[in-house]
């Protein structure tokens, strides 16, 4: 579930807000995307996959918002890992970057057995 915007990381640009399936983020008045309504968040990763500046953190568990620690997610490499691990824009030609698609299997099935 969408968990943090990390404020001086982010561009602004406005990707995580168009591509979200499900509206979670409203747009600050300088732009700066804002999490609106977190408990309708898929956890389909799409925001981080279209933030180029790795400025916002998905944590895996789809239930339910957690506690996340902001100094412990910025120490910790996270930030960008689900574009690396996808192979997503300049990860793509990267041998050590493969699509790891797969991984979001669990999510699709669980959404599937929600509908």
């Amino acid at each position: 579930m969408i968990a943090l915007v990390i404020d001086d990381r982010c561009t602004r640009c406005g990707h995580c807000v168009q591509v979200c399936p499900t509206d979670v983020f409203d747009a600050a008045p300088d732009g700066t995307p804002v999490i609106a309504r977190q408990s309708d968040c898929q956890t389909c990763f799409m925001c981080e996959l279209y933030c180029a500046a790795d400025a916002l953190y998905v944590d895996p568990n789809c239930d339910q918002a957690v506690a996340i620690d902001t100094d412990e997610v910025l120490a910790s490499g996270w930030l960008g890992q689900f574009r690396r691990d996808s192979g997503w824009d300049e990860w793509s030609n990267d041998p050590r970057c493969s699509n790891e698609h797969w991984r979001m299997d669990r999510v699709f099935a669980r959404a599937r057995a929600m509908s």
